[in-house]
Order: C-alpha cells, then sequence, then structure tokens
C-alpha cells in the first residue's frame, strides 16, 4: 500500500507512469509483461484508482529506465501537507530530496525496515548505485546472492543492476537513510559499478 496519497499523489503518479510509457512506445500489455505485474494493476496506477507498493513501482521505473523519484511527487515545502511514504514487503520509504546533477540523478530516502520477511527489489539497471548509511538497528543488505551486514553507525553501497534485499536482524527495526544515484539514459560518463562495500560512519 501506499500512505498518504489522499491529497491526489496516486493520480500523478499515474499520470507519469501513463505519459513515460507513451514517450517509449509501450502498450500497456507490453509494460505490464516486462514489469511481471497484472495489466489490470497497471491500469489500475495509471487512473490512480489503485495504490502501488515499492516493488511494484521499482519494477515499472526500471522499465521503463527512469529514477523511482521519476514517478513520484517532489517532498511537499509545507510541512502540513501529508508526505507520500512507499511501502513494501519490509520496508518503508519516505522521499526527502531528489535533484538531477551532471547526467546523474540522485534520490535521497528516510528508510524503515521492518523486522520479519526480507524485502526483495528488482534490479535497477546498469550503473545505479545504493548508499545505506544505518542509525538503529541492524540490516542484512545488498545483492541477493551476496548481502552483508551493516550496523549501527556504518555505511554500505552497492551495485543494483541485479536483484537486491533488505531485512532488519535482531527483532529491532532499522533506521536508516538511503541513497540512490541513477545514471541518466545516454549519460556519456563513468557508471559507478562493483560489489557492496561496508565501512563505519561513527567517531
Amino acid at each position: 500500500m501506499v500512505e498518504g496519497w489522499s491529497d491526489g499523489s496516486a493520480a500523478e503518479t499515474g499520470r507519469r507512469i501513463r505519459r513515460l510509457r507513451g514517450e517509449r512506445g509501450l502498450s500497456l500489455s507490453e509494460l505490464a509483461r516486462r514489469a511481471g505485474i497484472g495489466k489490470a494493476t497497471l491500469s489500475g496506477l495509471e487512473t490512480g484508482t489503485r495504490n502501488p507498493t515499492a516493488g511494484t513501482l521499482y519494477a515499472i521505473a526500471g522499465q521503463l529506465d527512469v529514477p523511482l523519484a521519476a514517478l513520484l511527487t517532489p517532498p511537499h515545502a509545507d510541512p502540513d501537507r501529508p508526505t507520500t511514504v512507499v511501502r513494501g514487503d519490509a520496508i518503508t520509504a519516505t522521499l526527502l530530496e531528489a535533484f538531477v546533477d551532471g547526467g546523474v540523478s540522485t534520490e535521497l530516502y528516510r528508510l524503515r525496515i521492518r523486522p520479519g520477511p526480507a524485502q526483495t527489489s528488482p534490479a535497477h539497471g546498469p550503473g545505479v548505485v545504493e548508499y545505506l548509511t544505518v542509525f538503529r538497528g541492524v540490516a542484512l543488505v545488498g545483492p541477493v546472492a551476496a548481502p552483508v551486514l551493516v550496523r549501527a553507525g556504518e555505511h554500505a553501497s552497492w551495485g543494483c543492476d541485479q536483484a537486491h534485499t533488505y531485512a532488519a536482524l535482531d527483532r529491532v527495526e532499522v533506521e536508516a537513510s538511503l541513497l540512490i544515484r541513477h545514471p541518466l539514459r545516454h549519460w556519456p560518463g563513468p557508471l559507478p559499478e562493483g560489489g557492496p562495500e561496508v565501512s563505519s560512519v561513527g567517531p
């Protein structure tokens, strides 16, 4: 589900998906097939009558070759307006900031990872890198085949050209920040790559 979408954000996200799909010459059926979701689900998203999960949005963004933030309304400057919160099997993510600089899109999220089943996110495309800083709890994150432990005060990064996972350990909800760097299409510069790395950010 998606919280805080009563302000029309669901309809705006639907319009963005429909516009991007049209720009790429994809039919609704073709995008649904590529993203691995039902045609009725995608139709509901485009009309703003269905609230997507984080996994569904990531799958659609991946097939449209855009950052997730391209499907979401930007953070509200007015603190009295509700903030869109995207939920998945294990995560709750709030978009705090999004900008483009030097041909790369940068998205900053406040991330919470709930104890229980892990969240698996589909590949985001070549050159996309995620940077996670944990403030509370212990997270198991990174490529599904080789996740790493990240404790409070530590930082990890990994390439997202393959499925990756998020899980909270020790039955404690993880509080973290998630930064996603997404090279934009046709960007000629070098693309970051490599496996997960963990480092301490605390004193």
